[in-house]
């Protein structure tokens, strides 16, 4: 074919594509839902930025992880001695975020994911004292969202960093600013962000039971609720097109709209005694809402509606968690279930019916997320667990003891680095095939 004539057909080619994807690109909504999907599967692919990961529900959705790994365990990379609390890591944009205690002061510190490398360090003194002789340290998942740091310390204070200097954005003591009280264990929510707000948990009377805050200024967009604060986050759940977020309060589930604070339900689900806690996450799955609490109330799924949700099914003896929220593979729950100081049994569970269908009895309580096909199971006493999702029974592929016991806080995975810690140590490990 002479050269002219095949400039021209590329020429023609090119111009031809250009044009589809022009006309493609200026449908109504296809270039922000373009631009949307990019952005949420770089963000799943690459990142760790928020409690339970960046689909909130303990998913991780990066690179494959190596199928098992030698008796040694996994290759650890670097690790950290670090001070006291419960706050687990998150990681974006190649940097690290570890709250913690030093002494008297409450400490964000920003590290370089790959090495452990120090970048910066925020500190403000605390006087948070623990009354019944626990861990002195935050509680509550810092969230990573663009260029800022949010935290919220065991005493209430609101944090807005900016992530590449770590100076001060803005800051909201909560406690004092509407009179939120202590709780049994200190404050715990950690931060939601939903477009232009951060969501809290905050307590407080007058009815700031939720507050959001304007992710830039640290405004009061609005409050709502009356609801005492819990040890629960709060998730968003997409239903019909329609956003909503779900605040598992002391006394039970509230749905709010994010953008104006509007109660479309509250739907009451606490334990019978007043010495207790609801701390799991509401895990949604489609249009439904599974929650979990201990203390004799225990499971319940139901089916959301914005008049108020319908029951499924429930009960006390099938997967009441304590602290750690489940996770769902397709169509059943795993997790645990009975109080942490009592023994823990590992569950799997059928979505659908609540039937139990294998149960780890005395496994011992921990924290879980799901990797692909596998679960990724990190127990209290510091054993990394590698198992299939499988409703048929609980087959590990993989076990390595990767941390001291006293292992309290959810740990973050990003780009196949798990970084996980115990009371005193941070470890990046290596989970990454071939490595």
């Amino acid at each position: 074919m002479p050269e002219p004539v095949r400039e021209t057909i590329l020429a023609l080619s090119v111009k031809t594509i250009f044009r589809l994807l022009f006309r493609f690109l200026f449908r109504p909504g296809a270039l922000l839902a373009l631009v949307l999907s990019f952005l949420a599967t770089t963000l799943r692919a690459g990142d760790w930025p928020q409690f339970l990961g960046p689909t909130r529900n303990g998913c991780y959705a990066g690179p494959s992880l190596a199928a098992a790994w030698t008796s040694e365990g996994p290759r650890h990379v670097w690790q950290k001695k670090i001070g006291q609390g419960f706050s687990g890591p998150v990681v974006a944009q190649n940097k690290l975020i570890l709250f913690h205690r030093i002494d008297d002061q409450e400490t964000v510190e920003c590290l370089e994911a790959a090495t452990g490398k120090a970048l910066w360090a925020f500190r403000y003194p605390t006087r948070y004292t623990d009354d019944f002789g626990f861990d002195e340290g935050p509680r509550a998942t810092p969230a990573i969202s663009e260029h800022k740091v949010f935290t919220f310390g065991a005493e209430g204070r609101l944090h807005c960093l900016d992530l590449d200097s770590g100076k001060e954005v803005w800051s909201v003591d909560t406690k004092k600013r509407f009179d939120a009280p202590k709780g049994f264990f200190g404050i715990a929510c950690s931060p939601l962000v939903e477009g232009d707000a951060v969501l809290i948990n905050v307590g407080g009377s007058g009815g700031a039971g939720v507050v959001a805050f304007e992710k830039g200024t640290g405004k009061v967009l609005w409050k709502a609720n009356h609801d005492e604060a819990s040890y629960s986050s709060p998730v968003i759940a997409a239903v019909d097109g329609k956003r909503y977020a779900l605040f598992f309060n002391r006394n039970g589930l509230a749905a709010l709209d994010p953008a104006t604070g509007r109660s479309f339900f509250e739907f009451p689900w606490s334990p019978p005694i007043r010495a207790a806690v609801n701390a799991a996450t509401p895990l949604v799955i489609g249009d439904e809402i599974f929650l979990s609490t201990s203390y004799g109330r225990g499971a319940i799924l139901l089916r959301f509606q914005e008049k108020g949700p319908e029951k499924v099914w429930s009960g006390d003896d099938i997967l009441s968690n304590h602290y750690a929220t489940c996770v769902h593979a397709k169509g059943f729950l795993y997790g645990f279930d009975g109080r942490q100081e009592q023994g823990c049994n590992l569950r799997c569970v059928e979505l659908k019916t609540g039937k139990i269908r294998w149960s780890q009895d005395g496994f011992g309580a921990g924290t879980l997320m799901l990797a692909g096909e596998n679960l990724l199971i990190l127990s209290e006493k510091g054993q990394l667990v590698m198992a299939p999702a499988s409703s048929e029974s609980f087959q590990p592929s993989a076990r390595a003891q990767v941390l001291p016991f006293g292992v309290r806080a959810y740990p973050a995975l990003a780009e196949g680095l798990l970084y996980a810690r115990s009371k005193e140590t941070l470890a990046c490990l290596d989970l990454r095939p071939n490595q």
